[in-house]
C-alpha cells in the first residue's frame, strides 16, 4: 500500500479510536454509577464535549489548513494556545464547581482540574494531521483508549461522578506525554506565537460560528420535535441516527485529516476530482450500510436497540438517504474548506436552520417518518448548494479569501 493509503487508513483508525474512547467512557460510567451519579457525570461530559468542539473549530480546523515551512511553529502555537485557553476555562469551571452544591459541583470542579489535560491531548491530533503524520496521532489515541478503560475499570461500583471525572481526566496523562514526545521532532527550535489567535478575523472564529450553528440547530431540532412529538417518536428518530454512528467516524476523519492531503494536490480541478470521488464512495457506503440495517433480522435489531428497534427500523430508508447525501455534502464542504474557507459559513447557517424547519414541517404533515425525510431533504439541499458553490470557484483554484495564511489571518 502507498504512503498516502497508509495515511488514510491511520486517519480512519485514529478517528475510530477517539470515537470508541468517548463511547466506552459513557458505558463504563453508566455501569459504575447510580442513576443520579450518571446524570451528574453526563452533564459534565456534555460540557466537555461542547468545549472540545469549540477547541476543534477554533484551533484544529484552522491548523489543518496550514502548509509550508512554518508548520512546526504553527503547531507549537496551537499547543500553547490550547494549554492557556483550557487552563483559563478550567479555572472558571473549578470556581463554579466550588460554588455549586453537592455532587454536581464536585464533578464540575473535577472537570476544571483535568480540562487542560484532556483538551491538550485531543488537540495534538490536529497537529499530527497538519504535519501529515496521522500514524503518530493513532499511537497516542490508542494509548489514551487503553488507559481510560483501565482507569475506569479499576473504580469501585457506586463511585461518585467527581471521582470518575478525575479518573477519566488523569488517565490522559500517558497519552499526552507520548503525544508531546512524538510531536517534539517537528517543533524543536520553533517559537510559539499566540497573538494570531487573539486577533479579530482569525479564521477559527468563523469555524466556531459554524460549529455553534450546526450543533445549536441539531439541539433545537430535537427540542422542537420533543415539544410536538411523543417520546417514542423522538426515541425512534434518535435510535435510527445512532445506528449510523460508524459513518460519523468516516465523515469526521475526512474533515480532520482531509485538508492537509488535499492541499498538496494543487488547483481546483485536482481537488474537486478527489473530493467528488470520495463523496461518491461515502454515499455508496451510506446506502450500503442502510441496506444492511434494513435487512437485519428483528431479533438482531432488538439486541442493538431493544424496544426502540421497532420504531427506528421504519425510519431506516429516510435516515439512510440522509447519510448517503451527507457523504456528498461533507466532501463538498471539505472542498470549500480547502479552496475557499470563508465560503462555508453562510451555507452552514442557512441550511442548518432549513433542516430544522424541514424536520418540524415534515413531522407536522407525515409524523415521525416525515421528520426523518425532512432531515434527509435538508441534507440533500445543503449538499446541492455546496457543490454549486464549488462550481463557482475560480478555475485556477485560487482561494477566494484575500488572506493567504488561514490560521494567522488578521
Amino acid at each position: 500500500m502507498s504512503r498516502r493509503g497508509l495515511a488514510a487508513v491511520a486517519s480512519v483508525l485514529d478517528q475510530a479510536a477517539s470515537s470508541a474512547t468517548n463511547i466506552l467512557v459513557l458505558v463504563l460510567a453508566a455501569r459504575l454509577s447510580s442513576a443520579s451519579g450518571f446524570a451528574d457525570f453526563s452533564m459534565v461530559y456534555v460540557t466537555f464535549s461542547v468545549l472540545l468542539g469549540l477547541n476543534m473549530a477554533y484551533v484544529g480546523q484552522s491548523l489543518v489548513l496550514e502548509k509550508g515551512e512554518r508548520l512546526g511553529a504553527e503547531c507549537r502555537s496551537a499547543v500553547g494556545f490550547t494549554a492557556a485557553a483550557s487552563a483559563a476555562v478550567g479555572a472558571v469551571l473549578l470556581l463554579g464547581g466550588l460554588v455549586l452544591p453537592g455532587a454536581t459541583g464536585t464533578a464540575f470542579a473535577a472537570l476544571g482540574l483535568v480540562l487542560p489535560l484532556v483538551l491538550l491531548q485531543d488537540g495534538l491530533r490536529y497537529c499530527f494531521s497538519a504535519l501529515r503524520a496521522p500514524e503518530r496521532a493513532l499511537a497516542a489515541d490508542a494509548l489514551r483508549l487503553v488507559c481510560v478503560v483501565a482507569a475506569l475499570a479499576l473504580q469501585p461500583e457506586g463511585a461518585s461522578a467527581g471521582r470518575l471525572v478525575l479518573a477519566w481526566g488523569l488517565s490522559a496523562l500517558p497519552a499526552l506525554g507520548a503525544g508531546l514526545w512524538l510531536l517534539r521532532p517537528y517543533v524543536r527550535g520553533a517559537r510559539a506565537d499566540l497573538r494570531p489567535y487573539l486577533r479579530r478575523g482569525h479564521l477559527g472564529q468563523r469555524f466556531v460560528v459554524e460549529f455553534a450553528v450546526g450543533n445549536g440547530s441539531s439541539q433545537l431540532a430535537v427540542l422542537g420535535l420533543g415539544v410536538f412529538a411523543t417520546p417514542l417518536a423522538v426515541g425512534a428518530l434518535r435510535g435510527a441516527t445512532t445506528l449510523f454512528g460508524p459513518l460519523n467516524v468516516l465523515f469526521n476523519s475526512a474533515n480532520a485529516f482531509g485538508p492537509p492531503v488535499l492541499g498538496r494536490l494543487g488547483g481546483k480541478r485536482a481537488t474537486v476530482r478527489a473530493t467528488a470521488a470520495l463523496g461518491l464512495v461515502l454515499a455508496a457506503v451510506g446506502a450500503g450500510w442502510a441496506t444492511a440495517l434494513y435487512l437485519l433480522p428483528d431479533r438482531l435489531g432488538r439486541e442493538l436497540l431493544g424496544d426502540t428497534w421497532a420504531g427506528a427500523s421504519a425510519l431506516l430508508p429516510a435516515t439512510g438517504a440522509q447519510y448517503a447525501v451527507m457523504g456528498l455534502g461533507t466532501c463538498a464542504l471539505l472542498t470549500l474548506r480547502v479552496l475557499a474557507p470563508k465560503a462555508t459559513l453562510s451555507l452552514q447557517v442557512v441550511f442548518s436552520l432549513l433542516s430544522v424547519g424541514l424536520l418540524l414541517g415534515g413531522y407536522a404533515v407525515w409524523g415521525v417518518a416525515g421528520a426523518a425525510w425532512g432531515l434527509a431533504a435538508g441534507s440533500a439541499l445543503k449538499a446541492l448548494a455546496a457543490w454549486w458553490r464549488v462550481s463557482r470557484l475560480p478555475a485556477a483554484g485560487a482561494r477566494l479569501d484575500s488572506e493567504p495564511v488561514p490560521a494567522s489571518a488578521g
